[in-house]
């Protein structure tokens, strides 16, 4: 069988173009320069793909930023505001990736979402009534020209104009059946384009088929591709989907003139299903997605030879072994890891080791009797050693964990008025969400005692200094409810998994979140427990130095599971149940050290939500929810427990989120336009909450008289109670330098006492 990728990782074995587009963003890296070392990094992955064998090789994978944001580019999906700028194309692309603020002129980034059920952000499309959606950019014949001249013949890649047009915002009485003819003109215009310079294919992503689809979408799509695949000018079109299967269009996708179809059979749950039930057309090609394109174990090839089988013995058409979505979600290579051991290497495949994989897979698919092939044998060998990576006792102790610690008491109103009285807060209380800038200092005295340069005595002392300096300029800024600033962890997942037994750590595992922004998760290799208390120490220390409370700070069990690479052979809920566990250890020590205020932070609480609305409780709510109220049931009701998450879509789950039964949340709301604040209102949410008034996320500095605009906006109509209502920005602030961040939260403070002044005497 023939083999094909969706899409690799395109940051660089050492993130390379994180380092260069950030040194572009400070002015030290020309443009040219720029696009240059980026052309260098496309080289080098086209050369590793193709030299691994893959016949299907994709080109324009690649991204500065995002894939979504590189297609509404191509498009002219540029809103005014953006291309009135006077900017370079490319400076244009940026600013609406991050914003921009300069002497050109003063403009917000595009709001940024979660790419479906990944923690990968893109970048979300806008289009007004005067949009004119045309074929304006080179992106995409560059890239394939670029393989070309490698010799490699490529297959061209973008998002689709079903996917566009279903997740772009739109800002007037237009909606996305008004853009149908233009999109589709346009789409043709590129599949000429690419005929002209000789591409054979072209790779059509069409993730949003996976999703629940209205009547009105399913004809959406229909309209397109009846259109689109009318003129295809010589091209072949590959229609790909990804996480998840393709139920409501599956009848529709067979019969539309698609050359080949890439359905997913890792999340598509019932792809095989609608394969055996409906058939598949013999004059298409299948791209059977088998391998895991998500998580980093390697691939059981019993398993996966076997679902192959199952499918060549109810279909007649080719079909090509491919990946399940784009290797951009796992890490580069694990050649990389020189400080992991040999046991645990062995059992882990990252995109390169992905692409050996799948040489195997076609080499072992044409054998009649694989079983006895010798890498089928080392294979089944390998996967046989996990049995031994459990402990029996924490699974005990999941087994019986009492109902009872799911439920606080007492019941939240009741809570409310006892933190009222003894946390004597303001009203619109300030606080920030966590982490504070992570400077050069921070990184250095933390690298310097990794590498042993410093001894541990030293290291603490340091960071010690730096809690001191942020307390202190939190009260000088005359914050509420202060934080320590975090200057102790590299990731708020990874710190805590090194402080837990079952994880094990990468030193160069890095996978692209959002544009330069990288993270490296943990691997769950086993069961997981905690060994000793792990925040403790310096949320204690930051406590002792004011008369303020201090906010002690966790991730939520939900998250750390979500940003970690999970075992694929322990259940979701049981490993969640898990690290619930060790955190409640967490909090009930904290709360014993004095802190009053503990944050547990579900940032990811959204990500791994079933695409599938009938799976959202039976498959994931029904522990994610209960695994977050067995963090905190066993407070006291003067502790006040905050959580927070951010750039998700929380409107369809806001009672479930209000039964996780926190007495304050935040969450991110400037990118989106404060839109959740009606859904808080008409699910009568009874949570405080704290909607970030302030991107985070980009470098422009909002003004007091913007950030009060957004508070009135939040306060307008009673949406949210004057008494319920914290002011604070939308994340983290360890991404962003220090200047830039004193001078936002200086007028992030002097809105909340404006506000004040407004509101006097409702503070009952």
């Amino acid at each position: 069988m023939k083999t094909a990728i969706i899409g690799f990782p395109r940051i660089g074995k050492d993130r390379e173009l994180k380092f260069f587009t950030e040194e572009y963003f400070k002015g030290k890296l020309s443009e040219e320069l720029l696009v240059k070392n980026a052309a260098v990094l496309k080289n080098q992955d086209l050369k590793i793909v193709a030299n691994s064998g893959v016949d299907f090789i994709p080109s324009n994978d690649f991204s500065f930023y995002d894939n979504a944001l590189d297609a509404a580019a191509l498009l002219n999906i540029i809103p005014k505001r953006y291309s009135e700028l006077g900017l370079s194309t490319l400076g244009t692309y940026f600013a609406m990736a991050r914003g921009y603020q300069g002497e050109k002129g003063d403009v917000k980034a595009l709001p940024m979402k979660k790419w479906f059920n990944t923690n990968y952000h893109y970048i979300v499309p806008e289009i007004a009534d005067d949009t004119e959606i045309k074929l304006a950019g080179t992106k995409i014949f560059d890239d394939y020209n670029q393989a070309k001249q490698l010799g490699i013949k490529s297959v061209p890649t973008m998002v689709g104009p079903f996917t566009l047009l279903s997740l772009a915002i739109y800002t007037g009485s237009k909606k996305a059946d008004s853009f149908v003819n233009s999109a589709v003109n346009a789409y043709k215009q590129i599949f000429k384009k690419l005929s002209d310079i000789g591409a054979e294919w072209i790779q059509i992503d069409e993730p949003f088929l996976v999703t629940d689809l209205a009547v009105e979408q399913i004809e959406l799509f229909k309209s397109i591709y009846t259109q689109l695949l009318a003129e295809k000018n010589g091209l072949k079109i590959k229609l790909q989907t990804y996480f998840g299967d393709i139920r409501d269009v599956y009848s529709d996708v067979n019969s539309l003139e698609f050359d080949g179809v890439g359905l997913d059979f890792i999340e598509g749950r019932k792809s095989l299903e609608l394969i055996e039930k409906h058939g598949f057309s013999d004059e298409k090609i299948l791209f059977a997605g088998v391998l895991n394109g998500k998580n980093i174990w390697r691939n059981n090839y019993k398993n996966t030879l076997s679902i192959l089988e199952k499918i060549k013995s109810v279909i007649k058409a080719e079909i090509v072994i491919s990946t399940s979505c784009s290797l951009l979600h796992v890490p580069y290579t694990v050649e990389s890891e020189g400080k992991l051991g040999d046991e645990y290497k062995a059992q882990l495949s990252f995109a390169v080791e992905k692409l050996g994989e799948l040489e195997q897979l076609s080499k072992l698919s044409e054998v009649a009797d694989y079983e006895k092939e010798k890498a089928f044998k080392d294979n089944e060998s390998l996967i046989a050693l996990r049995e031994k990576y459990q402990n029996p006792e924490v699974k005990r102790r999941v087994e019986n964990i009492p109902q009872s610690e799911f439920t606080r008491l007492p019941a939240f109103e009741e809570r409310e008025k006892i933190q009222k009285k003894a946390l004597c807060l303001p009203l619109f209380p300030t606080t920030t969400i966590g982490s504070f800038p992570q400077t050069a200092e921070v990184k250095s005295n933390r690298a310097r005692f990794k590498k042993g340069e410093i001894p541990a005595e030293e290291y603490k002392d340091n960071v010690k200094k730096m809690i001191k300096r942020i307390i202190e300029k939190q009260e000088e800024l005359g914050f509420d409810v202060l934080v320590h600033g975090e200057y102790e962890r590299n990731d708020m997942v990874e710190h805590f998994g090194e402080n837990l037994d079952g994880f094990i750590f990468t030193s160069k595992a890095w996978v692209q979140s959002y544009g330069t922004r990288c993270v490296k998760p943990p691997i769950i290799w086993s069961d997981i427990s905690r060994k000793q208390p792990i925040t403790v120490e310096y949320s204690a220390y930051a406590q002792s130095l004011t008369n303020k409370p201090v906010k002690g700070m966790l991730t939520g069990p939900v998250t750390i599971f979500n940003w970690s690479f999970p075992r694929e052979d322990i259940s979701a809920r049981d490993s969640v149940m898990q690290i619930a566990l060790a955190i409640r250890e967490e909090v009930l020590d904290l709360e014993e050290a004095g802190i009053k205020v503990i944050q547990v932070d579900e940032a990811a609480l959204k990500e791994k939500l079933p695409i599938r609305r009938e799976d959202w409780h039976k498959l994931y709510l029904d522990w994610a929810i209960p695994a977050f109220r067995l963090v905190h049931s066993g407070v006291k009701a003067q502790t006040q427990i905050h959580t927070h998450m951010c750039y998700s879509e929380f409107n369809d789950i806001i009672k479930d989120i209000d039964n996780m039964d926190a007495d304050v949340i935040s969450f991110e709301a400037s990118r989106s336009n404060l839109k959740i604040i009606d859904a808080l209102h008409d699910a009568n949410f009874k949570t405080q909450v704290g909607p970030g008034v302030y991107d985070i996320h980009s470098p422009r500095i909002p003004d007091k008289d913007e950030l009060v605009s957004a508070l009135h906006r939040i306060l307008k109509g009673d949406r949210v109670k004057v008494q319920k209502l914290w002011v604070n920005p939308d994340c983290g602030l360890k991404t962003r330098g220090e200047s830039e961040t004193f001078e936002s939260l200086t007028n992030l403070v002097n809105a909340a006492r404006q506000l004040r002044e407004e509101y006097k005497g409702e503070n009952s």
